[in-house]
């Protein structure tokens, strides 16, 4: 008999991973041929099967249930699915949807309505004190922000003080709204008794890729409200125990990413950029339910010792490699600051 890898895995991998992916992806990845990880891709087609490879052995190994959307810029800038597991499962956004929060509030901001640094305040009652992020550790209010400073903090250390604040100046109503009229039936938050405040709410893997694309692509909000958010997601403030979590600084630069997390649900969405600043990976992963392990120490696990967060450590180091010899010469470049740390002064 003839082993390979695929087989040295085990004879359930192709079992489990065709009630997770679905009978069509594994039958076609039990015809492809072994993906040697020593060679790095010099093709997109070549970039997607190592990228979907990689995602079903990464996503079995954690458990849970994965709903998720991947694709690869071809050359001419089209966006080509690498993975599409359930990607219109309408499941939890957690954090994720801080990014259509966002966008809702930068779309008031290119019509004028709202402006970035106009004020809001930052009253006790409006204080968060669930922990994520700053503003729950000021420990003196009423205060006062901009706007861009409550958002900037929405976008890196995802604080959900900052949430509220967004929604003094774009209720849920109206926010959910906006999100509507840009096509996004189910990347919507969830409103509450108080107009201004809102649960997260949901989204699909397919609706959150559409957002991100459409964001890269310019036909989201302003170039300017654009190259702010992708400023700010990536930044060496913003997430990095995911996919980020084993890239080099510059690398990190390069990938723009936006994570959440509640109960069972362990999120991630975001875009990996090539040196040029063109948009390479969109990926859209939301996993929930019982991981390997111990289920009781995974539900108050949000660390990188969390199953789904290796699996996505994983996976992020292989969609930068897997990109790194490719490029799409018609997308559209979106080029981050260089990181300079200080030593004060």
């Amino acid at each position: 008999m003839t082993i390979n890898r695929r087989r040295a895995l085990g004879l359930g991998t192709v079992a489990a991973a065709g009630a997770m992916l679905g009978s069509t992806t594994i039958a076609a990845a039990q015809n492809e041929p072994v993906d040697d990880e020593s060679v790095i891709p010099t093709s997109a087609a070549h970039a997607r099967r190592r990228i979907e490879r990689v995602y079903r052995r990464e996503s079995l190994r954690a458990g849970g249930t994965w709903s998720s959307f991947i694709s690869v810029t071809d050359p001419d800038g089209t966006p080509v699915p690498a993975v599409e597991a359930e990607a219109d499962r309408v499941v939890e956004a957690y954090s994720v949807n801080k990014i259509a929060v966002a966008a809702a509030v930068l779309d008031k901001i290119d019509r004028g309505l709202l402006t970035l640094d106009q004020r809001v305040e930052v009253t006790s009652a409006i204080v968060s004190k669930d922990g994520d992020g700053i503003f729950g550790f000021d420990g003196a209010y009423p205060s006062s922000v901009t706007l861009g400073h409550a958002m900037a903090n929405l976008l890196t250390v995802s604080d959900n003080t900052a949430v509220r604040l967004c929604g003094l100046v774009c209720p849920a109503a109206e926010l959910n709204e906006i999100l509507r009229a840009k096509g996004f039936t189910h990347t919507q938050v969830k409103p509450v008794a108080n107009p201004n405040r809102f649960f997260l709410g949901k989204t699909t893997p397919r609706e959150t890729h559409t957002l991100l694309r459409r964001l890269v692509d310019g036909t989201l909000i302003s170039a300017a409200s654009t190259e702010y958010v992708l400023t700010l997601l990536r930044s060496m403030s913003a997430f990095t125990d995911g996919i980020r979590l084993e890239l080099n600084s510059a690398e990190r630069g390069r990938v723009a990413t936006k994570a959440g997390w509640f109960n069972d649900g362990r999120n991630e969405a975001g875009i990996v950029f090539d040196t040029a600043g063109k948009p390479m990976v969109t990926y859209s992963l939301f996993a929930s339910g019982e991981f390997r392990g111990d289920a009781a120490a995974n539900l108050n696990d949000f660390s990188t010792t969390h199953p789904a967060l290796r699996a996505r450590v994983a996976l992020g180091r292989k969609m930068v490699d897997a990109v790194s010899r490719i490029t799409a010469s018609t997308a559209r470049s979106h080029h981050q600051p260089a990181y300079q740390p200080s030593n004060g002064g």
